[in-house]
């Protein structure tokens, strides 16, 4: 989980790269798992007091950075929501990706600033970047092996360009044939997301709500947790939803679905600590036949709110739970086995105060600060050519 000796070296000697300008690029903001990480990450460097020059679209948690002791700097557009349709959509990327390629070359005399490139979508800043001579830093949230040919053709492209990638697991550090310049550098939550959850272990035993937060895609186990709801009729069950009510309205219409009394179902949350913090037990259900979480950032966000979690069997989120210990990893076409999981749960006090003890420990290994600080001493490494 830490990065190598060397690295915490090279981050202490006199000599290392001056560093107070970065220039970041993000394609789509939203609430989802990579913009709530950078949104972290941005604000963290901007209280250290680096200067940050925000590239990215409208409406989502980057919103909500704040200049510090370091200036923040916004360029943004309106970018829609994806298209199911794969030509409209190439269309959209390719037109957006031109865009920022342009805007890169503003920074053409910046010597001092780097390319921080989040996600592997905005490639063409990146090239824009090489071509400069930038450092170009990329955070690689996905995994392009398990996605489409357009995505492994991305991560062709981000190994090329890159001077150093940060992955955020084993798991999706082991698809990459790069050697060089790579390095595992987990997610973490920040100060002002844990200072708000209140883990009451007992409390949270007896509320016995379930929680699960999820986008709006059948292979995130949507269904699956509604069925889940429907064989429970016991227990509470709460499901908040990354898209806008009338996006949802339109799904359950469209699916046939008819919710149980005890299912609540939200649509997209500008904050959802209350959330947790009224949850016994949160589920992730993504189904590992089409997606494979490379981190799991929900489940570190249940553990810190002292909650057990299920997670599947495959991924960077596997990393994160011991069977029997935090949770328990099984996957979403075992939903017997879920079910019954989660009455032994709820029927063992002792069984579930361990599991969240255990939970809320293991988080915190997961150490803000010092993830920040990894972050820093990559970015300060003196390397100013793709490898």
């Amino acid at each position: 989980m830490k990065l190598h000796s060397f690295l915490d070296r090279i981050f202490k000697k006199q000599h290392a790269t001056k560093m107070k300008h970065i220039t970041c690029f993000h394609l789509f903001n939203d609430y989802s798992g990579s913009p709530k990480v950078l949104q972290n990450i941005l604000q963290s460097l901007l209280d250290e007091g680096y200067d940050v020059d925000l590239i990215t679209s409208r409406g989502g948690i980057l919103d909500s950075l704040t200049s510090s002791k370091g200036q923040l700097k916004r360029t943004t557009y309106h970018y829609p929501k994806f298209s199911t349709y794969a030509l409209e959509a190439v269309i959209r990327y390719s037109t957006y990706q031109i865009y920022t390629f342009c805007i890169a070359w503003r920074y053409l005399f910046k010597k001092d600033t780097i390319f921080y490139i989040n996600t592997i979508l905005p490639i063409g800043p990146a090239i824009a970047g090489r071509l400069m001579t930038k450092k170009v830093i990329y955070h690689y949230h996905e995994n392009a092996f398990v996605k489409s040919v357009f995505y492994r053709l991305l991560c062709r492209g981000m190994c090329a360009l890159a001077s150093q990638i940060i992955c955020v697991s084993q798991y999706q550090r082991s698809f990459l044939k790069r050697q060089k310049g790579v390095y595992i550098i987990p997610n973490a939550l920040p100060a002002n997301f844990t200072s708000q959850l209140t883990p009451h272990i007992k409390k949270a035993f007896e509320r016995k709500n379930i929680l699960m937060l999820s986008s709006l895609k059948t292979y995130k186990g949507i269904l699956e947790f509604i069925q889940l709801s429907q064989r429970l009729p016991q227990y509470e069950f709460t499901l908040v939803i990354n898209d806008t009510q009338a996006e949802i309205d339109s799904f359950i219409k469209k699916q046939s679905i008819v919710p149980s009394s005890n299912l609540l179902i939200v649509p997209r949350q500008n904050d959802v600590t209350p959330f947790y913090n009224h949850a016994s037990l949160v589920l992730n259900l993504s189904n590992k036949k089409k997606i494979i979480e490379t981190f799991g950032l929900t489940a570190l966000e249940a553990m810190a709110a002292g909650l057990p979690i299920i997670v599947p069997t495959q991924g960077g989120i596997a990393e994160m739970v011991d069977d029997n210990v935090n949770g328990y990893k099984i996957d979403v076409q075992e939903l017997d086995k879920i079910a019954n999981t989660i009455v032994q749960v709820f029927s063992d006090e002792s069984l579930y105060c361990q599991l969240a003890t255990n939970a809320l420990k293991h988080s915190k290994l997961f150490n803000n600060a010092n993830i920040i600080e990894q972050i820093i001493a990559v970015f300060k490494l003196q390397v100013t050519t793709s490898i």
